[in-house]
C-alpha cells in the first residue's frame, strides 16, 4: 500500500483490514484520535512503536517525554512539521509491509 492509498482509508470507519498495530496507531492519530493512537502505541514493543510514541508525545507538546521515546526509537528528535513526520513514519512503515 502506498502513502496515498493509506491516506485514502482515513475516511473509512475502521483501519484497513490486516493493518499492523503501528499503522493502526497512525490511522487513529490522523483521524483525530490521539487517545486511541496512544493506546495502541503503548502496546507496541520495539523501535517502530517507540517512534510513533515519540511523535504522539511531540504532538501533545510533551517534549521531554517525546525525547525519551525518540532515544528509544534510535531517531533524532524531529523538528519539522508534525504532518511531515507523520508522512515519514507512515512511508517507512508501509515500505516494511511490502
Amino acid at each position: 500500500m502506498t502513502l496515498t492509498e493509506f491516506k485514502a482509508t482515513l475516511s473509512a470507519p475502521a483501519p484497513p483490514p490486516g493493518s499492523s498495530a503501528v499503522l493502526t496507531a497512525l490511522w487513529h492519530d490522523a483521524r483525530g484520535g490521539w487517545d486511541a493512537a496512544h493506546g495502541v502505541a503503548q502496546d507496541i514493543d520495539g523501535p517502530d512503536g517507540a517512534w510513533i510514541h515519540a511523535y504522539l508525545h511531540r504532538k501533545e507538546g510533551d517534549e521531554a517525554n517525546a525525547g525519551y521515546w525518540y532515544r528509544r526509537a534510535g531517531k533524532p528528535v524531529a523538528s519539522g512539521s508534525l504532518e511531515a513526520e507523520w508522512d515519514a513514519i507512515a512511508t517507512t512503515l508501509l515500505a516494511q509491509t511490502d
